[in-house]
């Protein structure tokens, strides 16, 4: 048994393809097929069910998956703890952050992380909370941003900041500027949400109480993961959308004219860094939380942070 058949083994069931898996190697199929197929005659058993498409462990091959990304991420703990003593922030940082921040935070925090760490890579995705939570499970990603609670006992939050919920109204004549808005009073019809597998999606839905009250049928219907064209659609439809607090924060004036509080308790939104329990990189990823603590420093009301 070898570390590299160990990382063509957990290839092939991260992609469940072997064409994909041996590309993401940088090695031919028939080269990739032939080592998994000696592990297996080692082993004494199949690891996947080939005449499936895509491909699926079998029942012992799930079992001796996760034993093989742990054993593969102590192995490469190994060059990291020599980086760690040397002082060397370099390499690769696969983050995965939730749409409802990145366009928020990804702007102030790239070119100061390229500016004091030029010798590491970012690569960022930007994906709904359960296919980043997955990916750094599997090792896919190294870290990521996420929003609060997530309950899983193989993940480890840091709390980065917190924020307000704050209501984004079509007509601000209908309401006076400094009025406060009680989430119960909100009506299901004049609501614009972003599409089921958003997190804040969930939160908003919770916190308006509307998790059981049902929209009367529509001449559209509208499924977006984007809170800027909510925005948007509030501003040319009417109607009322919930953002978080760092999205009113370069607002216009005349959009600011359209941003309402929430009654207390104000309903806010917990934003964390999600590794797996024994994680690597905790450098790289100790800086990349630093950069983004710079990036909503002062930003947010002291009792946001």
């Amino acid at each position: 048994m070898t570390i590299t058949q160990l990382e063509y083994i957990i290839a092939v069931d991260t992609h469940r393809n072997f064409n994909v898996a041996a590309k993401n190697c940088f090695v031919s199929q028939p080269t990739l097929s032939m080592q998994i197929q000696k592990l297996e005659e080692e082993l004494g058993i199949k690891l996947f069910e080939r005449a499936k498409q895509p491909i699926v462990p079998t029942p012992m091959g799930v079992v001796l998956l996760e034993q093989a990304r742990i054993t593969l991420g102590e192995f490469h703990k190994i060059k990291e703890l020599v980086e760690e003593q040397e002082q060397a922030l370099q390499g690769e940082l696969r983050v995965g952050i939730i749409p409802t921040v990145s366009p928020y935070i990804l702007p102030r925090i790239l070119s100061p992380f390229k500016q004091y760490y030029p010798q590491v890579k970012l690569v960022i995705w930007e994906q709904t909370t359960d296919a980043i939570l997955q990916q750094v499970k599997t090792g896919q990603l190294d870290c990521g941003i996420v929003s609060a609670p997530i309950d899983d006992a193989q993940l480890v939050l840091q709390e980065l900041f917190s924020e307000r919920f704050i209501a984004y109204i079509g007509d601000p004549g209908k309401r006076e500027q400094d009025e406060r808005i009680d989430p119960k009073d909100i009506n299901v019809e004049d609501l614009w949400l972003l599409d089921e597998g958003h997190c804040m999606r969930d939160q908003v839905l919770n916190f308006c109480q509307l998790r059981d009250r049902h929209r009367q049928p529509s001449h559209y219907e509208y499924k977006t993961g984007s809170i800027e064209t909510l925005k948007k659609m509030v501003e040319e439809n009417d109607g009322i959308t919930i953002l978080p607090e760092l999205a009113i924060l370069d607002l216009t004036p005349a959009q600011q004219d359209r941003v309402r509080p929430f009654t207390a308790p104000e309903p806010r939104r917990s934003i964390c860094l999600v590794t797996q329990r024994s994680f690597l990189k905790r450098m790289l990823i100790g800086a990349l939380k630093e950069q983004v603590l710079a990036a909503v420093e002062g930003r947010l009301p002291a009792d946001a942070e």
